[in-house]
């Protein structure tokens, strides 16, 4: 199917509440849920935020000061996704007008941000004919993607794409963990979250440091991080090193919110699991008699899943492998200090983040860009505030539906730039702004203004001899 197919397809289409150009009609609020092509057009062409992505992506280079790279923007890839599957790679936009003309015009399901090459990668294809070597990422955020499903061994509610509130807490820790760590042991500063739209989040590390690391500087980040190492079917599922200095913040997560929520110890199935991780048998046949002793007993009026943790952690934790007279066998020590530590680990295995690593080890790989609209829910693809993601539902996010809803209530205005602030889109792109972009633009103007001061002083010291 060609681009000109595509798009004439789309025009001939028509929904309720809506002319085939895409304008918003007054005569009807409410819009049929779901995601349309139709939907779409008016979103890119009354919502989408592409002044501000563009300015993101520039990072002060579009400016008029003489440090300024005017072909930085230029060598950035976009690459969009249109109906069918169709993939456009390679994208390059010089100027803000050309990307929303752009975006408008192919309408794309999705669009997905890749690296700053040595060239613009729409004209890739002269270097290579040059026979030079000359295309290749010179620049990229550090970026991580924390996907749900990577959790369905540790959640009963959901499975799959699926999600809910009661397994999205998951997400909310990840996110707690990965940003403290990202800015208090790295000293990154300029860091962006945002929901996927369907089933997990994305992070973006934009400092100029992060964005100039190499391959392999990125690949040992991202194993700082890789504390997770087991699978369903391993017994020892993690190696704590460092990352025990969460154990506390995780440990209240999995009592307090994961414990209850999942129910973890409601079923022999699901305690198994657990039990599975203790590697002293004589402890998990105890444990295993009094919980299938007791199924039926007073402990039915309290929570059995608190009240099996207690009884599990006593048991490990109690030190009941001292023998008499203080005196200590080595094996028996050894023995009795890792089964106090199978509490960290149980709590690391069903709580710590789960990375996609190889999304975060190359410089090359795509990922969506915020405000995109999942084809698959409908939902927006917002920003999430780390301070207070714990307050963050992914079922209320945006949706395209309830957005042109929205603009529907406060009526058609054909050239009004300001649309967004009627609708429930207004907070999560004045948090984007705000918290993230103009601290961001602020931190790039004055490096930019740093080190061409310093390349003119280095200019005049030279001059001076």
């Amino acid at each position: 199917m060609t681009m000109e197919e595509v798009g004439s397809g789309r025009d001939a289409m028509e929904i309720d509440g809506f002319d085939p150009e895409g304008k918003v009609k007054r005569r009807e609020n409410s819009v049929p849920d779901g995601f349309n092509a139709n939907y779409l057009k008016v979103y890119y062409g009354k919502l989408f935020p592409h002044w501000d992505l563009f300015k993101w992506m520039s990072y002060g280079n579009d400016g008029k000061h003489p440090a300024c790279d005017q072909s930085y923007i230029g060598r950035r890839e976009f690459s969009f996704t249109l109906d069918n599957d169709i993939y456009l790679r390679f994208q390059s936009f010089n100027s803000i007008h050309d990307m929303e003309n752009s975006i408008k015009e192919k309408c794309p399901f999705k669009i997905d941000i890749g690296p700053v090459y040595s060239v613009d990668p729409a004209k890739r294809h002269a270097y290579a004919q040059s026979g030079d070597n000359v295309f290749t990422p010179v620049e990229r955020e550090l970026v991580f993607d924390i996907d749900i499903t990577d959790y369905d061994d540790v959640r009963y509610c959901c499975s799959g794409a699926d999600v809910c509130l009661d397994c999205w807490p998951l997400m909310t820790v990840a996110i707690k963990v990965i940003d403290t760590a990202l800015r208090d042991d790295f000293g990154f500063n300029h860091i962006l979250w945002v929901y996927s739209g369907r089933r997990g989040v994305h992070c973006w590390v934009c400092d100029r440091k992060a964005r100039r690391l190499t391959n392999e500087q990125r690949a040992a980040i991202a194993d700082y991080f890789r504390v997770y190492k087991g699978n369903e079917n391993s017994q020892k599922k993690v190696s704590l090193g460092g990352a025990r200095s969460y154990i506390e913040v995780l440990k209240e997560f999995f009592e307090e919110k994961l414990l209850p929520g999942q129910k973890l110890f409601s079923t022999e199935e699901r305690y198994e699991k657990i039990l599975e991780m203790i590697p002293d048998e004589s402890i998990t046949s105890e444990l295993r008699g009094k919980w299938q002793g007791n199924r039926r007993s007073s402990m039915s009026k309290e929570d059995i899943n608190a009240i099996r943790w207690e009884q599990l952690k006593h048991m490990l934790q109690s030190g009941k492998h001292k023998v008499e007279n203080d005196f200590y066998d080595l094996n028996i020590l050894f023995m009795a200090q890792g089964l106090r530590r199978c509490v960290e680990e149980i709590v690391f295995s069903y709580t710590y983040p789960r990375l996609d690593m190889e999304v975060s080890k190359h410089m090359n790989h795509l990922l969506k860009a915020p405000f995109c609209v999942h084809p698959k829910t409908g939902r927006v693809c917002v920003p999430i505030d780390p301070k207070s993601c714990e307050e963050f539902d992914p079922t209320g996010a945006p949706t395209l539906s309830k957005l042109l809803e929205e603009l529907n209530m406060g009526g058609f205005r054909a050239d009004a730039d300001d649309d967004w602030e009627r609708t429930s889109l207004a907070k999560s792109l004045k948090f984007f702004r705000s918290s993230f972009l103009q601290p961001l633009l602020k931190s790039s103007k004055e490096e930019m203004e740093s080190a061409y001061n310093a390349k003119l002083q280095l200019s005049k010291n030279s001059l001076s001899w």
